[in-house]
């Protein structure tokens, strides 16, 4: 009985490497789930470690200047102040500068930026090391003590900023600052937590931030509010612990948010990360296993096709391509190539196949070019509006009697006219064709009468051969696309440019232009089929370019300075057109 289907060698072997590689691929896949979990609780308890220890330093940096007030109150300098006996008594006012210079270098004895106060109330006295509260005499002394850390806004350092403030009074007893013979108090700003934060983010996929129900959040210098603010919301209604972690999901992406109380401020400590970049090392060493996997694969497999191939793929690519020419397809290469006995021969039957398609093609393409060119050539240029409307417009101007009008119009008509239906001769002088598009020019400038045109070629430039018609399309592209949808006037430059190896004209308009999209489809189109959508004229200019130039010949777009569209003829000097014979009548 004869088997509905063999598998060849090749076949064979890559079942076989399947059935290997299957069983490494399940034990990898299902050990790896396991340690991916038991890693993600390790993760997990290591940054609510990390933000617990941040925590511990910041509330170290709080209680140190917990106990600036404490020593403050039994500094022997400020006894004697408060109580009116010794240098105080005889000199105040250098008992008071002694007393600030105290202050101030007990301010700057921590690493956080801070203010020292003495508040005497009896006295109406404000002693500091801030210079915009030292002096002053003014106080909020109705107010109550703040004998545990405040927040708060104020302008004590000359701008409203976040301010923590904590007092302690003499007696311990006073419930106000009226109430009390003196006030110690400290005070920092929200700056010190933030640069804090800022050193804990740093090299970290985090945003740690501060927060109290009621109060605005204090952020770190690079926060993203936005997220902050989502994040609260879904927190907001839910009771804290002073320690944990939670999953929240926040636009689509879930995040571990973890969170400490601070002792000292009451407030907590949350920092959010990714869930997704907290395990991307995790993942990335799955990602670089499987690949791994894939690529012993692809190169087991590719092993076998070598081995493979070396004897029936040359036999089998021969015998296509000979099938192939049999049937008439000149272009049938073979594209395998054996370091064996097989590269001589697939060698030298394409340098064969390559020589029988150049023998036969090159003589009919060359033909199928030239008549498809002049073809479109006359359909693209004459057309029938653009006679009618010229006719028209003599008509028009011979009922006005406007003489000079209907002559200008006749004679730059017929100039025209007689130079595009000539076709027997397509190569002409550069010179003969900027002499066209001036008439096309005039043209239509008698019937828009708001275009302006300059043309600035080199007097070198003018004797350079080009193929007929290979300019006017792009300047009547230029108007009907360009000019014609501007409400005012209009403006085509035309300019030459000439270097050793190449000849280039430049049309430049000021019209509507074309957006970078519809700029990027435009030249992909050039290398495409012509079709309607990009205009017979437009392709054949730059296939015919190509064709009779050689390589580095086109036709290139880009945007005009200040709107518009600049088109750029570019041909290689090197190559020469033949003159088919003098163009004149």
């Amino acid at each position: 009985m004869k088997l509905p289907y063999r598998l060849n060698i090749f076949s064979k072997i890559v079942v076989v490497l399947l059935v290997l590689l299957l069983p490494v691929l399940v034990l990898y896949t299902l050990s790896n789930r396991t340690t991916n979990q038991v890693v993600q609780d390790q993760i997990q308890t290591s940054n609510l470690n990390q933000l617990s220890f941040f925590l511990h330093q910041l509330d170290s940096h709080i209680e140190n200047l917990s106990m600036f007030p404490v020593i403050l109150a039994n500094d022997p300098y400020i006894r004697e102040f408060i109580d009116k006996t010794g240098a105080s008594l005889s000199d105040p006012m250098k008992a008071e500068a002694r007393l600030t210079e105290k202050l101030s270098l007990q301010s700057v004895s921590s690493g956080w930026s801070n203010d020292l106060t003495l508040v005497v109330p009896g006295e109406r006295k404000v002693v500091s090391s801030s210079i915009y509260m030292n002096g002053t005499g003014t106080w909020a002394w109705e107010d109550p003590i703040h004998s545990t850390w405040t927040y708060g806004f104020d302008s004590s350092r000359g701008t409203r900023m976040g301010t923590f403030i904590r007092e302690i009074t003499e007696p311990a007893n006073a419930k106000s600052v009226k109430q009390a013979n003196a006030v110690f108090e400290v005070r920092f700003p929200v700056q010190n937590i933030s640069d804090l934060l800022d050193i804990y983010k740093k090299d970290k996929e985090s945003d740690p931030f501060l927060y109290y129900p009621g109060y605005s959040p204090i952020f770190n210098s690079t926060s993203s509010k936005a997220m902050v603010d989502q994040l609260l919301h879904q927190l907001g209604g839910v009771p804290l612990n002073d320690i944990g972690q939670r999953e929240l999901v926040i636009e689509g992406q879930e995040y571990l948010v973890s969170y400490v109380k601070s002792t000292q401020l009451g407030w907590y400590l949350i920092d959010y990360v990714p869930v997704e970049k907290m395990l991307s090392p995790i993942t990335k060493t799955s990602h670089l296993f499987y690949i791994s996997l894939g690529l012993l694969l692809a190169l087991s497999v590719v092993a076998s096709f070598l081995l493979y191939r070396n004897v029936q793929i040359p036999l089998v690519q021969v015998i296509r391509s000979v099938q192939k020419m049999k049937r008439g397809d000149l272009s049938a290469r073979i594209e395998y190539r054996s370091k064996n006995e097989f590269d001589y021969l697939i060698q030298h039957f394409n340098e064969m196949a390559g020589q029988i398609q150049v023998l036969v093609e090159d003589v009919y393409a060359e033909k199928i070019r030239s008549r498809e060119a002049t073809l479109k050539q006359l359909q693209s240029q004459i057309h029938p509006h653009f006679l009618y409307n010229s006719l028209f417009f003599i008509i028009n101007s011979a009922e006005l009697e406007d003489r000079e009008a209907v002559v200008a119009m006749a004679h730059n008509l017929a100039e025209f006219y007689r130079y595009t239906t000539r076709v027997e001769n397509q190569s002409v002088r550069l010179k003969d064709e900027l002499d066209m598009v001036r008439n096309y020019l005039n043209i239509q400038n008698l019937r828009m009468q708001r275009l302006e045109y300059q043309i600035d070629v080199p007097e070198a430039m003018l004797g350079e051969l080009v193929p007929r018609l290979i300019l006017q399309p792009l300047v009547e592209n230029a108007i009907v696309h360009g000019i014609e949808a501007r409400m005012g006037g209009g403006r085509i430059r035309i300019t030459g440019e000439q270097t050793d190896e190449r000849n280039r004209l430049i049309v430049e308009d000021n019209g509507k232009g074309l957006s970078d999209p519809e700029l990027q489809q435009l030249r992909a189109r050039l290398q495409e089929p012509m079709s309607e959508e990009i205009g017979c004229g437009t392709w054949n200019v730059h296939h015919r370019l190509y064709y009779q130039f050689g390589e580095g010949s086109e036709l290139s777009f880009r945007h005009a300075e200040g709107g518009g569209l600049r088109v750029m003829l570019t041909w290689n000097r090197e190559r020469k057109l033949p003159m088919q014979g003098d163009d004149t009548l």
